[in-house]
């Protein structure tokens, strides 16, 4: 079994709980995930199933669609509704708001959440958070392509803000409703948090634990995987048997041509290689491939 398995992920489990389940029901131990989801948070979850785990780099570094609710007037010590929240100042109106929110678009620095899974200096964040010795992490460039405001709610000293946004790998919106909050002066947590999109895949065709729990029951799981060449956009090079024997030992091979390419065999995808100065190069190998 090769390829990625399009898992929604629901509320409370960890991006790790379905890793585990994914290597019960599958009997592999070659399961990983593309790009982490917090527990709070839902949706889509590529899980990575054999060899693909070898390419989880290519499929995190596409653009990630998002449903979020940040609400304003309370500040969270974890950014988001884990807490401890408290509250913070009186919100704005819903313009004032809307138009705060286009000074998150586009390319610009952000500072990762104090308990994220990020690391300095060998220690991780949340950890060093939790023992009450958050990290001073540095900012970083993120990117933004579209946020958009689809509807509002107010509340006694609150007001929640429903928003749609794709943003570039490494993102927050933990983030950005954090900042959101402190530009306006009222502070911000995320409050609820729905991954529509990554990698290419969609949430309207996730897989949830309990049907990838009965196709596993009836021996059909590999069903529900999704053929990497379906995901990694790289131009496709096919090799015949003695070459992708070759390629699959890590042994160069004359072949014209510049730039990236995912490697094909006559059994199926065998990794991804580079073109340059004549000779293709192998980068990465799925050693299942048995082509």
């Amino acid at each position: 079994m090769i390829g990625v398995l399009n898992l929604d992920k629901p509320v409370g489990p960890t991006s790790h709980d379905m890793v585990g389940l994914v290597r019960r029901l599958s009997g592999m131990r070659r399961i990983g995930h593309a790009g982490t989801l917090d527990p709070l948070a839902s949706g889509v979850l590529p899980i990575l199933v054999g060899g693909a785990t070898r390419l989880s780099q290519e499929l995190t570094a596409g653009p990630k669609r998002y449903d979020a609710v940040v609400r304003l007037g309370f500040r969270s010590a974890t950014d988001d509704g884990e807490g401890p929240v408290e509250p913070g100042g009186a919100p704005p109106g819903v313009e004032a708001a809307e138009a705060a929110l286009g000074g998150f678009v586009g390319r610009f620095q952000q500072r990762p959440p104090a308990f994220s899974a990020r690391k300095q200096g060998g220690r991780t964040a949340h950890r060093a958070a939790r023992r009450g010795t958050a990290l001073d992490l540095p900012t970083r460039e993120v990117t933004v392509l579209s946020l958009r405001l689809l509807d509002a709610t107010a509340g006694d000293g609150w007001l929640d803000l429903h928003l749609d946004l794709e943003t570039g790998p490494g993102t927050y919106v933990r983030s950005i409703a954090r900042d959101l909050g402190e530009q306006l002066g009222c502070g911000g947590y995320l409050h609820a948090l729905r991954r529509t999109g990554a990698a290419g895949l969609m949430a309207s065709d996730a897989r949830t634990p309990p049907q990838l729990e009965a196709l596993a029951r009836e021996g059909r799981l590999d069903e529900a995987l999704i053929p990497l060449e379906r995901l990694i956009d790289l131009p496709q090079l096919v090799l015949d048997q003695e070459q992708a024997r070759r390629f699959r030992n890590g042994g160069e091979l004359p072949r014209p041509g510049v730039g990236r390419v995912l490697v094909r065999g006559p059994s199926g995808i065998l990794g991804i290689g580079l073109l340059a100065d004549g000779v293709l190069h192998p980068q990465k190998v799925l050693a299942e491939s048995s082509a």
